[in-house]
């Protein structure tokens, strides 16, 4: 038995080993030859599982260890009988961290009030969900846009996009990339929608990069037509505008889902699949214990925070600020765009809040579905 493992996935390494001969590759690089006597395959998104990598192949299942599955041709891998899973919401704390995290920057760098702030969620998901949790903790306002979820639940609690477009202060975008259909999603920021916000209005992406036409974006952050915008996707990564990049808020190397505890969840979601494609005992399989950014101690990532005396708004922000450097990320990206796939693959260690007050707001917003 034989298993093609991405070489940057965390905690797999020796899980499989007792069962199967495995081949640990960089993701972009894994060619037919190298999967042609695999049995299984487990991801990320730099893996293009189609039919020009799998078509006489003895690959019967894989496992991406990320919420999207646009990298895989699902269609032709089911009529081909290879079974496949994602693991969604594996990271959608890691991602809603990131995105309090950058909302947090932008009031304090700009002197806004988040109190007096309406957040625009687009796609309510896990992630959607759970930012919308954050996001009212923070004290904001929120509209929540999400036209399938509407036309099945009821209009109820959502917002359209023209409303969105005129109330929010800030819109972030929370969806599948998806080209057909009625709720297509490629471009859905294009030059139009983007024409049309306004100057005090600032936007998110850490959906999928072609969810943002990124050269009208750039065209409207020249003109000054918006107050500023956010990316951690990107159209044509790893090779990005460098314009569009200078003139971001924020500009980072598709990292938002990267939190420690994200990938542990990502991986175990991907290794269990496997383990029952393959009839091994790994179904049950967790990482250990998750490490530590340098010089923390159990704990500290939320208890540097003094809870006493403060409200549970004042909790979260300081446990958010405390626990992500999003600036140093940024700059990082800013300082060599060509270093894009070795910050990704060599991502330090980031943990979300945990323990003591901040772990118990931040475990109950996680637990958040809308």
């Amino acid at each position: 038995m034989k298993i093609v493992i991405d070489d940057r996935i965390p905690f797999i390494r020796g899980v499989f080993e007792p069962y199967a001969q495995v081949e640990y590759l960089p993701g972009a690089s894994v060619s037919a030859s190298h999967v042609r006597n695999a049995d299984a395959l487990v991801i990320r998104t730099r893996t293009i599982c189609d039919r020009r990598l799998l078509e006489g192949s003895s690959v019967r299942a894989i496992a991406t260890a990320t919420i999207g599955y646009d990298h895989i041709d699902t269609l032709w891998c089911e009529k081909a009988g290879i079974a496949w899973s994602n693991a969604p919401g594996c990271n959608s704390g890691s991602v809603c961290q990131y995105i309090t995290r950058c909302i947090i920057a932008i009031a304090e760098k700009h002197s806004l009030s988040l109190e007096k702030m309406t957040l625009a969620i687009v796609g309510a998901g896990n992630v959607g969900g759970k930012v919308a949790a954050a996001a009212r903790a923070l004290g904001m306002r929120v509209l929540i846009n999400d036209p399938p979820r509407a036309e099945k639940e009821g209009p109820s609690g959502f917002s359209s996009l023209q409303q969105i477009m005129e109330e929010a202060d800030i819109i972030s975008l929370h969806v599948p990339l998806t080209k057909s259909g009625e709720y297509a999603t490629f471009h859905l920021f294009g030059e139009e929608r983007l024409n049309s916000l306004r100057a005090r209005q600032w936007l998110i992406n850490s959906s999928r990069g072609s969810v943002v036409d990124n050269a009208a974006l750039k065209e409207v952050l020249k003109a000054h037509r918006i107050a500023g915008a956010v990316l951690d996707v990107w159209e044509n990564e790893p090779r990005i505008d460098t314009e569009l990049m200078g003139l971001l808020e924020i500009a980072t190397p598709h990292i938002a889902g990267y939190s420690t505890d994200g990938k542990a969840n990502g991986t175990k979601a991907a290794v269990r699949f496997i383990a029952s494609q393959l009839c091994l005992p790994l179904t049950q399989w967790t990482p250990g214990a998750l490490p530590l950014p340098d010089g923390v101690q159990l704990g500290a990532v939320a208890d540097t925070v003094d809870a006493s005396g403060k409200s549970s708004r004042q909790i979260l922000a300081e446990a958010l600020k405390a626990s992500y450097d999003i600036e140093a990320d940024s700059a990082s990206l800013k300082a060599n765009p060509a270093s894009f796939e070795l910050l990704r693959g060599n991502y330090p260690v980031r943990r979300e809040p945990f323990g003591s007050a901040a772990g118990h707001i931040w475990e109950e917003i996680c637990q958040k579905q809308r």
